[in-house]
């Protein structure tokens, strides 16, 4: 009923820099939404969640740095962008 909140018990889990991408993706994916650029509002959670398991490779859970986070939520929120040409288009098609 909320995947939101099932994805963000799964961030925490993981821990590390995975918790900043959750936020970053969904903060990205919800703007895409309020633009009003062709998303719907289910699309949210499928890009937030594409981001996370993108990211699973980069997890970093020790010695990380605000840097870390900064680089985090600046890729997750192009990963979103990214990903978002490809649904709007499906949807127009």
């Amino acid at each position: 009923k909320y995947p939101c909140i099932a994805l963000s018990y799964e961030a925490g889990r993981a821990g590390g820099t995975m918790t900043a991408v959750l936020n970053a993706a969904n903060e990205a994916a919800n703007e895409l939404f309020r633009d009003d650029v062709g998303l719907g509002f289910l699309d949210i959670p499928t890009l937030v969640e594409n981001a996370m398991e993108a990211h699973k490779e980069d997890l970093k859970t020790t010695d990380i740095t605000l840097e870390d986070i900064l680089e985090c939520d600046v890729w997750a929120r192009q990963q979103v962008k990214e990903q978002s040409k490809s649904m709007m288009k499906q949807q127009f098609v």
